[in-house]
């Protein structure tokens, strides 16, 4: 990702990319801007609502605000609540209409709307309950067409939305308005789309508890807004935000329609924004001064990976005319000749090889910078379980096997992702060998809880503690033995159990000041010089960014010890996507050996293997099949690029906190 020279922000806080310049206009289709992080993008969004509200109070009006549901707006609502309660922020003016909600839905089930609205924002300010609106999943069937027209004119009553919060989903859709609905649709039953109900299945614990329709407002009904401002963060949304604001506006991309509307923007962190023409390739969009962007090393680096990519051709074979024939005429004349190029970027490919991440005995850092100390203390953070064989297997074994002191820390316990069936066979394994050895006179009652709450548990029910304690034990154990296997040493293995996470929900509680005392309670025994984190920000479920922010944090407040100043933090990635090549800055390569041994710690985990609760929706296979294919595409890249040819790599990059 190239780094612009950004202007100083005006009123919003925190770093801001502003968009879109006028050279963009032609490929992007409307207004985009784009924050360093989803925190900065919500900050200001929510500001945004705030002023709006207040302005219309002192004019002696209401405000009325259309919102959306799903962990992208929740940062907003949580700064509302800030702002209401540190600032004053009044919404006693304010009438909300929500897009959407499942159908049929109790209001209090847990993966309703109406809660979730309850909960992330209406419980916690002033707005009058007799203003809040938000379609009813209870109604018969038959009832539901009345109800939709219903909703229609309660909103030409309000006078019409001012201000229409959106995401968008991976199908492109703006409330629950599937591929194929046009812009002149209103308020409707509509049937969800396989690609949203598995987008939704981790809420329900399963697809199969996904509720197949949903009440939903239209296009046009979306269109009708005086103001839209869609929201979408992370790498998992960079496709399809692409679409939407590059490409023609079709029915079958519903966000698309958006490109008609006289005000409507889209706001984006950089993750999301990362496919958008400006940002994957800059040099074809146009002069890069005029973006307040300059030939860095590593904007150097991405133009000359793109461009052999793009011709087939090793680095050292591109030449000049390959170079002007395809928008990089800028890069020469900058940076000189192609000859002088190619090689700077190959060499800087090849010297983020290295077989040795922790580095060598005898003072051989065998990585960039870093203490030259040997052995290293490693602590390799990993978020759920097996996100540390999965991610980085390779080397993890690796840094075992060549002497240093490795450390792993699993920070949450992953209990929510083991089948019910799994659990009632290892409670029913403890009760026989608590027979068969004639000890643990309680555990038969415990056992009888389990299954009786079994037997009547409602569809994506939260479990009950005791089922909750079994699950996590499934987890850790197998978490154990994959990183025995690896070669850590028993005492080596530490479980936080971070309590941001043991909600017994999907959703958890946004990080605490005790998840980050847990860390650095860690950290200062350990005194690691290497960190290896979780980078993969795409995880669906938010548990991999939280877990990150959780380190970073610990981090911050160590870094004045002496052992801390030398410590390197690596990121990694595996289970939801990859380093893009100009990223990564130490690639460890794998021999089919170690790729084997790689496949067999995963194997550890049994509770997840074949049939995962939560593989994610965007991919099917099993989490080694995807780290396999992910590290070999890896190597097949290096070598495209005209680098050593091996059978996998995983990719590292280096994170300055």
């Amino acid at each position: 990702m190239p780094t612009p020279a950004r202007p100083a922000p005006v009123s919003e806080p925190g770093p801001i990319y502003r968009g879109p310049l006028p050279h963009v206009t032609t490929v992007e289709r409307l207004p985009v801007t784009v924050y360093d992080l989803p925190s900065d993008a919500s900050r200001a969004v929510a500001r945004e609502i705030a002023d709006l509200v207040q302005e219309r109070a002192r004019a002696g009006k209401k405000t009325v605000l259309g919102l959306a549901t799903g962990s992208t707006p929740v940062g907003v609502y949580d700064e509302l609540i800030r702002l209401h309660r540190e600032q004053g922020v009044s919404f006693q003016t304010a009438v909300t209409f929500n897009l959407d909600e499942y159908w049929p839905m109790q209001p209090d089930a847990l993966q309703s709307y109406r809660r979730f609205m309850r909960e992330h924002l209406f419980d916690h300010i002033d707005i009058p309950a007799a203003s809040i609106h938000i379609p009813d999943g209870t109604l018969a069937r038959q009832g539901i067409a009345a109800a939709c027209a219903a909703y229609e004119e309660a909103i030409r009553e309000a006078g019409g939305i001012d201000l229409q919060i959106l995401g968008i989903g991976r199908t492109g859709h703006i409330g629950f308005n599937e591929p194929g609905s046009t812009i002149e649709s209103r308020t409707r039953l509509i049937t969800l789309d396989s690609v949203t109900r598995s987008d939704a299945a981790s809420d329900f614990f399963g697809e199969w508890n996904v509720p197949r329709q949903a009440i939903t407002m239209g296009v046009g009904t979306i269109l009708d807004a005086r103001r839209v401002v869609l929201l979408a963060f992370g790498e998992h949304k960079a496709p399809i935000v692409r679409r939407a604001v590059e490409e023609p506006a079709c029915s079958h991309v519903s966000a698309s329609a958006l490109q008609g509307h006289p005000d409507a923007r889209f706001v984006l962190d950089r993750a999301a924004a990362a496919r958008l023409s400006r940002f994957e390739a800059p040099w074809v969009v146009g002069p890069l001064e005029s973006m307040g962007l300059v030939w860095t090393p590593q904007l150097t680096k991405k133009a000359v990976i793109w461009l052999s990519l793009k011709l087939g051709k090793p680095i050292l074979k591109l030449t000049d005319e390959d170079y002007n024939e395809h928008s990089l005429q800028d890069l020469l004349s900058c940076r000189g000749r192609a000859y002088d190029i190619n090689i700077e970027v190959f060499k800087a490919m090849q010297g983020t090889i290295t077989g040795w991440p922790g580095g060598k005995a005898g003072g051989s850092r065998g990585v960039p910078g870093g203490s030259d100390a040997f052995p290293k203390r490693v602590v390799v953070f990993s978020p759920h379980p097996d996100d540390d064989v999965i991610s980085m297997g390779g080397t993890f074994i690796r840094l075992c096997e060549q002497g240093h002191d490795v450390h792993v820390a699993y920070q949450t316990s992953g209990n929510i992702a083991v089948w019910d069936e799994s659990a009632d066979r290892h409670v029913d394994f403890v009760e026989e060998f608590c027979k068969a050895f004639g000890v643990g006179t309680k555990t038969s009652g415990i056992a009888d809880r389990i299954r009786q709450f079994l037997k009547s548990k409602p569809a994506g029910a939260v479990d009950i503690p005791e089922l909750q304690a079994v699950k996590g034990l499934i987890r850790r154990t197998e978490a154990r033995a994959g990183a025995r296997y690896s070669g850590v040493k028993g005492d080596n293995i530490h479980f936080l159990d971070l309590p941001f996470y043991e909600t017994g929900r999907v959703r958890k509680k946004p990080i605490g000041p005790d998840d980050i005392a847990i860390t650095v309670a860690l950290l200062e025994k350990v005194k690691p010089l290497q960190v290896y984190a979780a980078g993969d920000l795409s995880d669906p479920h938010g548990t991999h960014r939280v877990c990150l922010a959780a380190i970073l944090g610990a981090l911050a407040e160590v870094k004045g010890r002496p052992w801390a100043q030398d410590c390197q933090l690596w990121l990694y990635r595996g289970a939801w996507q990859e380093w893009e090549p100009h990223e990564i800055e130490m690639a460890v390569p794998l021999s089919p050996d170690e790729v084997e041994r790689k496949r067999m710690a995963i194997f550890k985990h049994e509770s997840q293997k074949d049939r995962a609760l939560f593989p994610g929706a965007t991919d099917p296979r099993e989490f080694w099949q995807r780290a396999e294919e992910r590290n070999r595409d890896t190597a097949r890249l290096y070598d495209r690029l005209g680098l050593p040819e091996y059978e996998a790599i995983e990719g590292f990059v280096r994170h300055d906190y």
